[in-house]
């Protein structure tokens, strides 16, 4: 086995927030190696319009926007390693993370930006139509369904949240639901019931999501009553799955605190999680915002506060934590 790599700064992920890392780490002179996984450029890979991303006039591709920022962050010295982490031991400095290549990787600092990913049906018409009418953030795509029918899945706060933002939009929302009742705050229940142009549609799930093919386009969805077996249609341009989003933690539970809900925690106004020299940034910490800008903003703090704790920190000697 070969000798550990070491490096002063890793960053883990390659989304928004991993690549605004890199940019600041490497223009301080750091040196940073980003790792970045095996979803390299994160959410915005499967985005086809972005049009909230500051900056640009006209809608952009989101796997353009990533590849710029990647782009950029190596300009700037950043270097990139196309591995995938399976193991971090935090226990001790200098920090030690095993690749899926087999290769260990050391450093004095680390910057997860993992990210989140947001859970999904699982259907097979639902993948054909994903950045096609078919989508898991209102907040993004919303703009794009003005004056247009669609659908939203789920019956907790995320859902209803997210139809309540569609109602200003859209011409008419239709919430589906698997259970009789929503589980989400009364008060938002109580705020959608006011909505004249949603309706909730109880006890029933997607059983295929419709559409066209040439271009691909989303007309609609077969919903299935889950007590009678009975189906019907659905007329919509747009589906927004909303049951959650899966922050991608996994590797660092036991380790670092993390909240209940599986993001990490970190210190109020910071990215710095309870360890000290490990810093999280993105969606892998944030469960409010969720966005790409958002997201970049985190990583710009996570390598400034990492540049100011490699300043401030005594020699890292190999030592417990």
């Amino acid at each position: 086995m070969s000798a550990p790599q070491h490096s002063r700064v890793i960053i883990i992920g390659s989304g928004p927030a991993g690549y605004t890392a890199a940019i600041y780490a490497a223009r301080a002179m750091l040196e940073p190696v980003l790792i970045a996984g095996f979803d390299q450029g994160g959410q915005l890979m499967i985005t086809t319009e972005v049009e909230n991303y500051p900056g640009f006039a006209e809608p952009i591709q989101g796997p353009w926007l990533m590849e710029q920022m990647r782009l950029q962050a190596e300009h700037v010295g950043t270097k990139l390693v196309s591995d995938h982490i399976v193991e971090a031991r935090l226990d001790r400095r200098p920090f030690t993370l095993v690749g899926d290549s087999g290769t260990t990787y050391t450093c004095d600092a680390l910057i997860i930006a993992t990210g989140a990913k947001a859970k999904w049906l699982g259907i097979p018409s639902e993948e054909r139509f994903k950045g096609f009418g078919v989508s898991a953030c209102a907040t993004c795509d919303g703009f794009f369904f003005r004056g247009k029918k669609v659908i939203v899945v789920g019956g907790g706060n995320t859902a209803v949240e997210e139809a309540l933002y569609l109602s200003n939009l859209a011409s008419h929302v239709t919430l589906v639901h698997r259970r009789d009742t929503l589980r989400s705050e009364r008060v938002l229940q109580e705020r959608l019931r006011r909505q004249a142009n949603v309706s909730v549609l109880f006890d029933h799930v997607i059983d295929e999501v419709l559409g066209t093919e040439g271009p691909l386009a989303v007309t609609g969805a077969r919903v299935k009553n889950v007590n009678t077996g009975e189906t019907r249609i659905i007329d919509a341009e747009g589906v927004f799955i909303a049951i959650g989003h899966a922050p991608a933690s996994e590797l660092f539970r036991g380790q670092i605190t993390v909240k209940p809900s599986g993001y990490i925690a970190v210190e109020a106004g910071t990215t710095r999680t309870n360890l000290p020299g490990v810093f999280a940034a993105g969606d892998v910490a944030d469960e409010v915002y969720r966005q790409a800008v958002t997201a970049a903003g985190l990583g710009c703090m996570a390598a400034l506060e990492v540049e100011k704790f490699l300043l401030d920190a005594p020699a890292l000697a190999t030592e417990p934590v």
